[in-house]
């Protein structure tokens, strides 16, 4: 409900920018809440760990998209409430991903048991 409530609010006013990396998000939220179930329904660990590894991309466009926020916000003060919102509907996406990361972990956890820190893939 929050998103569609920023989305109503941002489509009042003129676009700040392109909206590039929202949809890139939210397209690998759901790509990711789709596979953490599935991999619930399938006790995939396989799967598990690609959605788990996938939170790492959308940390980064959420990131890339305050940094970038941040300086319109910094040129141009009248900027703030739109960069604002779209700051929120950013981090809302972020936690979709975190929610399907956690799902995901508990499959790995429940299919191979033992501690979380046991199973899971260091990062290169």
């Amino acid at each position: 409900m929050n998103i569609c409530e920023r989305a109503v609010e941002l489509n009042q006013e003129p676009q700040l920018k392109p909206y590039i990396d929202i949809p890139r998000m939210a397209e690998i939220a759901q790509s990711m809440v789709k596979d953490s179930l599935d991999a619930f329904m399938r006790d995939d660990t396989t799967l598990a760990e690609e959605v788990i590894d996938r939170d790492d991309q959308v940390d980064q466009l959420n990131y890339q998209i305050y940094r970038e926020l941040l300086s319109y916000m910094a040129e141009d003060p009248q900027t703030i409430p739109r960069a604002t919102r779209i700051l929120f509907v950013s981090k809302y996406l972020e936690r979709i991903a975190d929610h399907a990361t956690n799902i995901a972990e508990m499959v790995v956890y429940m299919v191979r048991g033992g501690r979380f820190g046991t199973w899971k893939k260091k990062k290169v």
